[in-house]
């Protein structure tokens, strides 16, 4: 057994930054020993951050948009030799523009990252937790899952096959006490936009929501065991359920007035 690590183990993907990084704080904050993740170095500049909240650490650094890295990630898990308490799958990434003109490669690592390495991942620990009896469960979608996403139709696709899979698992696991929590921010301040190419959209320009009140929602969520949670502001709130009653083709448009490039300045 690891000796490092002697309080309930989380475990967070895509941990150096944004809304990874605030929630490894929430569970450092509440009593977690943490396992986190990411592709850089900075993970490691990040976990001496989660150190100074009182909590153990262990750095994994792989991409997780590889079956290599999910493979070396749970192996990682379970070489510390305690039961995951809760897991955090968060990793993912965003392209934004006209799908003629965005990059197939990209797009097929969005995939590879936000859609199947979750899945690989919680196939994984999944049946760990159910065997246990016990368990948490977060993954990270978006209220774009609730919606079409034009000029980002790939990434929101992606998000609406995450909070579908964590509700499908969720009833699958009922009558357990592993619990699935979907966590959907808004747009939140973070770099997701700059890297998705997203600056000259209305989306990318305006105010965002606090990626650490996200968090902090998703966190209580999680371990209050609800089944989703729209996350930020009271306008992100609004705007989610308001996505819930639109039609496809009425959200759809409203999206596009979000995301089409340019839009920034109109």
């Amino acid at each position: 057994m690891n000796q490092t690590l002697t309080r309930p183990l989380a475990v967070v993907t895509g941990a150096s930054n944004d809304i990874g990084y605030e929630l490894a704080k929430q569970f450092a904050q509440n009593g977690f020993d943490l396992l986190v993740t990411a592709t850089g170095s900075s993970i490691n500049e990040a976990a001496d951050a989660f150190k100074e909240l009182g909590a153990s650490v262990e750095t994994v650094q792989v991409d997780l948009a590889t079956y290599d890295g999910v493979e070396t990630l749970y192996n990682q898990i379970q070489a510390t030799g305690l039961a995951v308490e809760a897991i955090a799958i968060n990793a993912g990434v965003g392209v934004g523009g006209k799908f003629t003109e965005t990059d197939l490669q990209e797009e097929l690592n969005l995939i590879n990252l936000n859609v199947v390495s979750s899945v690989h991942l919680a196939k994984r620990v999944v049946k760990d937790m159910v065997d246990r009896g016990k368990g948490k469960i977060l993954f990270t979608s978006s209220i774009a899952a609730l919606m079409p996403g034009p000029f980002e139709a790939v990434y929101a696709a992606s998000k609406a096959f995450i909070h579908s899979f964590s509700e499908g698992l969720r009833n699958e696991l009922k009558d357990t006490d592993v619990t699935v929590t979907a966590l959907m921010p808004g747009p939140t301040d973070t770099n997701f936009f700059h890297r998705a190419g997203m600056d000259n959209t209305k989306v990318g320009a305006d105010k965002k929501d606090d990626p650490a009140i996200v968090a902090k929602q998703g966190f209580e969520a999680l371990m209050a065991g609800k089944d989703d949670i729209v996350a930020g502001s009271l306008k992100t709130k609004i705007q989610g359920n308001i996505s819930k009653v639109l039609p496809d083709t009425v959200n759809a448009e409203l999206h596009r007035q979000l995301s089409e490039p340019g839009s920034a300045n109109k």
